[in-house]
């Protein structure tokens, strides 16, 4: 195998979050009155948006203020819930990071996320990272790829790109990479 191998984190990397019970009772309202807007608010912080922005944007949706305090409570619990590492994900970039393959990260993610991610031992199998949250755009914009394909130095068809969620995959593709929707570390084996 030749070229670039992209990840996603989210879904891919790591477990589905896991938080979303203790942030609903952080603010003091149920989970089913917090979680939507949760995710409708997500694709601005994903782009950039600072954690105050966002969680004054949730809390606003909820009649519940939040001060730098709370936002900085609610980014920790929010991080610990995506920090979740899937073991047999680790195991498949391990392998491929010693095999000497190329490897790349691209995450739609905060750049609160960006920071503690940066931190964790598994990162350092990846030599490129790209981080929504700190260029301002994301996935499925073509921006993105072309953003990822440029730090990575080679024609797009060189980058294998693993995604869980098909509209990323579809916008990878538009954009010239190889991409594949991510069913797990032994599909993604069976694909490389």
């Amino acid at each position: 195998m030749t070229g670039w191998v992209v990840f996603d984190y989210g879904e891919v990397i790591c477990g589905r979050t896991t938080a979303l019970p203790e942030l609903a009772a952080t603010l003091g309202v149920p989970l089913g009155d917090f979680e939507p807007h949760y995710w409708r608010l997500r694709d601005g912080y994903d782009r950039g948006s600072s954690d105050l922005e966002y969680w004054g944007g949730i809390g606003a949706a909820l009649g519940v203020a939040v001060d730098e305090s709370t936002a900085d409570t609610l980014t920790g619990i929010d991080i610990r819930g995506w920090s979740d590492v899937q073991p047999a994900s680790l195991e498949l970039v391990a392998g491929l990071s010693e095999a000497g393959v190329p490897l790349a990260l691209l995450s739609n993610a905060p750049s609160s996320f960006a920071r503690f991610a940066e931190r964790q031992d598994w990162m350092r199998h990846f030599r490129v990272r790209v981080f929504s949250g700190d260029v301002g755009v994301a996935k499925p914009d073509p921006e993105i790829f072309e953003l990822l394909v440029a730090r990575l130095g080679v024609p797009a068809g060189d980058c294998v790109f693993f995604d869980d969620r098909q509209s990323n995959v579809d916008g990878a593709r538009a954009a010239g990479l190889r991409a594949h929707r991510w069913d797990g570390a032994e599909a993604a084996r069976a694909v490389l």
